[in-house]
């Protein structure tokens, strides 16, 4: 069985690295991530390794600096799901700071992660 609270932790350390190939090395080849912005009620959905490492790459290139902080990571052994705490911060490439709470709700299977679904405070 999966330790699922210490993939949470290296997830977010790989995160932390800005380090792609290695959070990719964690997902399994037909992942979903929603991230939290989108015009559908789930944000928008990306299908597949690929799709999820170039939007992976994008967040890193949006955001250079971008750290999760304060983590608290949960799980739910039996049914393979784990949830992540943070605090975002970071420099938006147009200058803008971010500071905002959020979590990451991941689906497992076979030791992988097959959904992450990610959330944030609006801060206005």
């Amino acid at each position: 069985m999966t330790n699922i609270p210490l993939v949470l932790k290296q997830l977010c350390d790989a995160f932390n690295a800005h380090d792609v190939e290695r959070i990719m090395s964690f997902f399994a080849d037909d992942c979903v991530l929603e991230m939290p912005r989108g015009s559908d009620p789930w944000g928008s959905r990306l299908e597949g390794k690929e799709a999820v490492r170039k939007a992976l790459m994008g967040r890193f290139e949006g955001v250079p600096d971008v750290h999760y902080g304060s983590e608290q990571h949960f799980v739910d052994e039996a049914s393979g799901t784990g949830m992540s705490k943070w605090t975002l911060s970071g420099t938006r490439s147009d200058g803008q700071r971010i500071l905002v709470r959020g979590c990451d709700f991941y689906t497992f299977r076979n030791g992988l992660v097959i959904q992450k679904d990610s959330y944030w405070k609006i801060v206005e």
